[in-house]
């Protein structure tokens, strides 16, 4: 995928997170147009861009932004929600269906809703940005870990389905990006800059992203949380699946 001269279209852009500097970064790689899009639209403010509406959770926002952004052929899906210490046992019912809700139907709505036009465009590219809690449990985020585990595994199939009309799918997968809002989450679990050093810049995981996906990657592991969580799996099950809580 070449950015040069692509247009791109990028879900969950708000104020300093991880879509804000993939609108920034496409936008410096010389992307000839950039759509922008949010649910809350208002809070985007990047130069250069056209902004969107664009809810996870409506489809009827998604629709009309795949009618408007019809000259798409890179579509990043970046937007998810996360719900702080929100686990499967005593866990509302309803926060957890709606996790799933947005972090897996409704990435799949964008997706199916943005493909033919990626088709019509020549094939294009799907990024999804997923996270290496897919690849790990622990006590707090095995809710979100969960979405993302079948946000990953739904990556997987969909890029052999849509090889076939000449979609290259890609996932972008990391530990912890220095946004707020996750400087925040980590603060208030393990104590005001304890993990500071386990996270990297986040225009510095969105430059690997797309580094990874000019140069053909089917999977970018943007930090070393993800390299390790990875590298995990081969390992023992005792090893690989222990909670914090179980030790």
């Amino acid at each position: 995928m070449k950015l040069q001269g692509s247009t791109a279209l990028v879900t969950g852009v708000g104020a300093e997170n991880l879509g804000h500097h993939f609108v920034e970064q496409l936008v410096a790689r010389g992307a000839k147009r950039v759509y922008a899009t949010a649910r809350r639209p208002e809070l985007i403010d990047v130069p250069g861009v056209e902004v969107l509406h664009l809810d996870l959770t409506d489809r009827e926002s998604i629709n009309a932004a795949a009618a408007v952004a019809r000259d798409v052929d890179l579509l990043v899906n970046n937007a998810a929600v996360f719900a702080a210490g929100l686990n499967f046992t005593d866990g509302d019912p309803a926060l957890i269906r709606g996790l799933f809700d947005t972090n897996v139907h409704g990435t799949l709505d964008v997706i199916r809703a943005f493909a033919p036009g990626l088709a019509a465009n020549g094939g294009g590219a799907i990024l999804n940005v997923l996270s290496s809690a897919a690849w790990a449990t622990l006590d707090g985020i095995n809710v979100y870990g969960a979405s993302k585990a079948a946000a990953w595994s739904m990556t997987n199939g969909l890029r052999s389905e849509l090889a076939g009309q000449g979609t290259f799918v890609s996932a972008l997968i990391f530990g912890m990006a220095a946004t707020p809002p996750l400087r925040a989450f980590a603060d208030a679990v393990a104590g005001p800059g304890v993990l500071d050093a386990l996270m990297t810049d986040p225009a510095v995981i969105v430059g690997r992203a797309l580094d990874g996906l000019e140069s053909g990657r089917l999977e970018i592991l943007a930090d070393q949380l993800a390299i390790d969580a990875k590298a995990a799996l081969s390992s023992d099950a005792e090893s690989v699946y222990q909670t914090l809580g179980a030790r």
